[in-house]
């Protein structure tokens, strides 16, 4: 017998930050003097109960993450925020604070990117010399990541199915990263633009970003895996990248833990809207899990979904609605004009109390005036200068200190 979670028993939630400078707001690459200060060296990772702390390719990147699966999502945003509470403490001996959100809005990854030195570094210079690291898609993004179990190929099907359907529609909820490079991006979710541009060399490694449909482990290495390493092996004839991270389409398969991760979430403004926009997502895929069956979700054309994802990424809440196999195989009603309404529809239909109930403000908040992108630019206004930028995204470092939405 498995000693493996089952579907849906328990998630994994992983949440990354940017650490800037206290005074500028310019990125601050001080993540190993973090980590050093608070557990005596420079390493990887460091566990404080419930939350472990890791560092990230780019040394301005924090990661706060559930210190195994937890079963209790509406527990999490008081853990991470001690965490948080305790970072920015042990920061502001560095003259330095944390940032929430997808994307550091002036950052220039050509001139200010810095890679982690330390322990793990052979993989970060692997990266580097294949795809040059200094990047907005490698060096300037901050997402949250959720972990999903499955005990077997049964299980681990039926998960795939479903969020391969949910996939397309999580920019239209998650989408924090308008601004980049100083101004104005035009895409709500500018961090997946560059996402999905960052490995071009190597087209095998991020797909359509909708992962192709697969119905087991063997199945997956077949038509995901092997042809990945496959592209990759000229480039990298060591096999340091060789590992089914190496994938990064929008949800990957871990299946030496067991999981599927997705990717796609932005980094929002504060622990609780991290963590109810994971609630939303994980009571969706749920909830199609349970109605639709895996057969008929394989069946939506994985270039009908990524149209779908292309039109969120730039529009959010505001794109077009699911058309075709997808919108029929989901059962949206002809009310779902948009995405947003589509987001609306679902949840509707498959929110758990247990779930997103905890956080029905920040659902209000997001389905009423759009994601956190949309909030954004509706501060900054269309043509920000520098200073009303650092005036804003002060308002966010805020708003993680305070645990509190930018409403």
């Amino acid at each position: 017998m498995s000693d493996r979670l089952g579907i849906f028993e328990a998630f994994g939630v992983e949440v990354e930050y940017a650490i800037v400078d206290a005074d500028t707001l310019d990125v601050s690459p001080v993540a190993d003097r973090l980590i050093e200060a608070v557990a005596g060296e420079p390493v990887s990772e460091i566990e404080r109960g419930d939350i472990a702390w890791s560092n990230e390719l780019a040394l301005h990147v924090l990661e706060l993450k559930t210190n195994g699966p937890t079963r209790d999502l509406a527990a999490l945003p008081d853990a991470l925020q001690a965490n948080l509470d305790e970072a920015g403490r042990a920061l502001s001996g560095l003259g330095a604070r944390l940032m929430p959100g997808a994307m550091h809005p002036w950052m220039d990854p050509a001139a200010e990117s810095k890679l982690w030195p330390h322990e793990y570094n052979d993989v970060y210079r692997a990266f580097d010399r294949i795809f040059g690291c200094s990047g907005h898609g490698w060096t300037n993004l901050q997402s949250v990541h959720v972990n999903f179990p499955f005990a077997d190929d049964d299980e681990f099907h039926r998960l795939h199915a479903a969020i391969r359907l949910v996939l397309p529609l999580v920019p239209a909820l998650a989408a924090s990263s308008p601004i980049a490079d100083g101004r104005v991006a035009g895409p709500l979710d500018y961090r997946l633009v560059a996402y999905a541009g960052n490995a071009v060399r190597v087209p095998q490694v991020a797909g359509s970003i909708v992962p192709e449909p697969v119905s087991s482990e063997a199945g997956y290495t077949d038509v995901i895996l092997q042809p990945l390493y496959e592209a990759l092996a000229p480039h990298d004839p060591e096999g340091i990248l060789r590992h089914d991270w190496a994938n990064a389409r929008g949800a990957i398969a871990r299946f030496g833990r067991g999981s599927i991760e997705i990717r796609l979430l932005d980094s929002q403004e504060c622990a609780t809207a991290d963590v109810a926009m994971v609630a939303a997502v994980a009571d969706v895929v749920r909830g199609v899990e349970r109605s639709i069956a895996a057969e008929a979700a394989d069946a939506v054309p994985t270039e009908e979904l990524a149209a779908v994802l292309h039109r969120t990424i730039r529009e959010g809440e505001r794109a077009d609605g699911p058309d075709g196999a997808m919108r029929r195989t989901l059962g949206l009603s002809g009310r779902a004009r948009t995405s947003g309404l589509a987001w609306a529809e679902l949840l509707d239909r498959f929110a758990d109390a247990s779930g997103v109930g905890p956080f029905a403000d920040w659902l209000e908040l997001g389905l009423s005036r759009g994601p956190l992108a949309r909030r954004l630019l509706a501060e900054t206004g269309p043509d920000p200068s520098h200073e009303r930028l650092v005036s804003v995204y002060r308002t966010l470092c805020d708003c993680l200190v305070a645990n509190a939405f930018l409403e």
